[in-house]
């Protein structure tokens, strides 16, 4: 039960519409404001060109066709054909601009979203479904960006073409006009009752769409699992549920949606009814039937913008929620950030120190707790305890991927959280448990430790760490592609990668977090020279479940309870007989 409500994160259905978001995304808006004003242009000037047709066919059916005028009637028609023209050409003009304008402001929303999630710290990632995040960066950019570009221009368009048509009406006939205009209250009355409905359930599509998404992004990643486990009839059934909610919603929405056109389509008749009744009985001979055809084709073009503005306000109620969902991932804190007065971490040495740190994952749950110590440059420490207390945490502090809650951490007598980011991450070699794989070459992936890296630089370091020999192996060798997050890689392989990627980019200081726990012994016992080579001269911590691949540490740590509860080498805690001593007697035991 519990897994099911991480998909109920989406799940509002009011969202007053806040202009206050709106006048936010206008920064989108001014750097186009040109072409969109010309836009603009061309389609009032399509659209009054449209507008003259049905004049000209009320002077072709009251004066040309009863005058047998056919020099008036040719010139009519070619006035027709040239409105058409008109018409067609400048929409298509303005079609291809608002286009290049939409995509334009899909790319800006889309890269500062990205950008901005990268400076997200690991708390903002442990806390969400990937797919949620995923959706508001593709499907919710694409949504607003059209309702940034065209939907403001369709909105002054649709306002501007119902005054020119009311205009021509009442330049035509002021009677009949009146005729129609009477309509309206009771298409406003339908009208608010029906986009309520719709909204509300639009606003329902949206949200089941993105619990879908979540769920299925989760276990497309998740796929071995499932299949490791056989949940995958338990996965289906609840993908089942998950998207007959897609589907039951998508009807409820279209059932509102097909109301409308049918709603609208009674009213136009009846109204255009009520002019042929007024017209031809009521007003009798002062009406004429080019007069009555005229009005009736000005009323049936009258209902369009009203229609059009009705479903613009439905779709800015909707995007103004997507809109407000980007700015919430925009306005997401960046806790792990650079100070203002941050400076360059100068070449590091490696000497750590904890200073009484204190740190939590979530409030009144301490992980650590005034832990102290120090590492001086050059040693090896190796980090040991039952899971989850806190090794991972006090590597992950080293690299400043969390902020502490209390205390300092410092390398070389500086404290972390006054120098950049940067500079201290680009002297620091991580590797972690999760070996992740980027799309494309195996080259690449190692590259991604050192940019400017040779394919000799590369070569070598494969080498050293045991990697070059299965590489070579591959038809494609160093440039053999590999899938998203190396599927065609065992899990060995996948480490060993890494184990290259991180020492090409030669750190200062080196973490090896279950570093070689997918690696096989014999792999581990022929990488243990590279692993050497690894950590000579380079301050070192290291997670490793083996103990027996920590024995030659300067330092042994064991963690737990928020602190240290033994440090020493492994002969001095094996003397001591405590933690380590009974950790290391009952892992042996089990070997045997």
């Amino acid at each position: 039960m519990a897994r099911r409500n991480t998909y109920r994160e989406d799940e509002v259905l009011e969202t007053p519409f806040d202009i206050r978001h709106l006048l936010r995304a206008s920064v989108y808006i001014k750097k186009y404001a040109g072409k969109m004003i010309f836009a603009m242009v061309l389609s009032a000037l399509g659209g009054i060109a449209g507008l003259f047709t049905p004049k000209i066919t009320q002077v072709a059916l009251d004066v040309a066709i009863p005058n047998k005028d056919l020099h008036q009637l040719y010139t009519l028609a070619g006035l027709l054909v040239l409105a058409f023209i008109v018409g067609v050409t400048f929409t298509t003009i303005r079609s291809r601009i608002m286009v290049n304008v939409s995509q334009d402001i899909i790319y800006d929303i889309r890269k500062d979203v990205f950008d901005h999630l990268q400076e997200l710290s690991f708390q903002y990632y442990d806390d969400r479904p990937h797919g949620k995040i995923l959706i508001r960066v593709v499907n919710y950019v694409n949504s607003v960006s059209d309702m940034l570009s065209n939907g403001l221009i369709n909105v002054a368009l649709e306002i501007l073409n119902l005054i020119f048509i009311v205009i021509f009406m009442f330049l035509l006939d002021v009677k009949l006009s009146l005729v129609v205009l009477a309509g309206v209250p009771i298409l406003m009355v339908f009208l608010m009752y029906i986009k309520r409905k719709q909204r509300r359930a639009w606003q329902q599509v949206s949200n089941k769409n993105s619990n879908l998404n979540a769920y299925l992004q989760e276990n497309i990643v998740g796929a071995r699992i499932t299949q490791v486990f056989a949940r995958e009839k338990e996965n289906a059934d609840t993908f089942a549920v998950l998207s007959d909610r897609c589907r039951s919603t998508w009807m409820e929405a279209v059932k509102y949606s097909n109301l409308v056109w049918p709603g609208i389509d009674n009213i136009s008749v009846c109204v255009r009814a009520a002019i042929f009744i007024f017209g031809l009985l009521v007003f009798g001979k002062s009406t004429s039937l080019g007069v009555i055809f005229g009005i009736s084709s000005y009323a049936s073009q009258f209902w369009q913008p009203i229609m059009n503005l009705g479903n613009i306000f439905n779709n800015f109620i909707n995007n103004i929620a997507y809109l407000e969902r980007i700015f919430e991932t925009l306005d997401e804190p960046v806790t792990v950030a650079d100070a203002e007065d941050a400076v360059e971490m100068p070449k590091i040495k490696g000497q750590v120190t904890f200073e009484n740190v204190d740190f939590s994952y979530e409030e009144g749950k301490p992980v650590l707790n005034n832990l102290s110590f120090t590492v001086e440059p050059g040693e090896s420490v190796a980090l040991v305890g039952p899971t989850g207390a806190g090794k991972s945490t006090i590597v992950n502090l080293i690299s400043r991927f969390y902020n502490v809650n209390g205390g300092r951490v410092l390398i070389d007598g500086q404290d972390i959280s006054k120098v950049t980011l940067r500079s201290l991450r680009s002297q620091m070699g991580i590797m972690l448990q999760d070996s992740f794989i980027f799309s494309g070459t195996i080259e690449d992936n190692i590259r991604y430790g050192k940019l400017d890296a040779t394919h000799e630089e590369i070569v070598e370091a494969s080498k050293i760490v045991c990697a070059d020999e299965f590489i070579r192996r591959f038809a494609d060798g160093y440039q053999m592609e590999v899938k998203e997050r190396g599927s065609l890689l065992s899990q060995g392989q996948k480490q060993l990668i890494s184990f290259a990627r991180t020492l090409l980019s030669d750190p200062a200081i080196l973490v090896l977090d279950e570093a070689t726990s997918s690696i096989d012994v014999q792999t581990e016992r022929a990488l243990q020279q590279g692993l050497n080579a690894m950590l000579q001269g380079r301050t070192s911590f290291i997670i490793a479940h083996r103990l027996s691949t920590i024995k030659n540490c300067d330092k042994i740590m064991y963690i737990d309870q928020g602190g240290i509860m033994e440090c020493g080498t492994h002969e001095e805690l094996m003397a001591k007989k405590g933690y380590y001593y009974h950790l290391y007697t009952a892992q042996m035991e089990d070997i045997a």
